[in-house]
């Protein structure tokens, strides 16, 4: 996989929770759809640092997670 550094612009990001998170809320991932892109944040820490996935690498990754037993 290439790894590639790029700037998103996600000031007008409408985050979603995982459907996973339960409603505990302690282990809890967001994503958003952002100009070709996926990104995912951890959602106790909405200003800490951002997963960006392009449209592939995203397919791949959520296949390899659903594979998971």
């Amino acid at each position: 996989m290439e790894l590639v550094s790029t700037t998103v612009d996600l000031t007008r990001a409408r985050w979603r929770k995982s459907s996973f998170s339960g409603g505990g809320g302690s282990n809890c991932v967001e994503v958003t759809d952002a100009e070709q892109a996926i990104a995912v944040r951890d959602s106790k820490d909405v200003l800490g640092p951002v997963l960006v996935f392009g449209q592939h690498a995203w397919c791949q990754f959520a296949a390899k997670v659903k594979a998971e037993p």
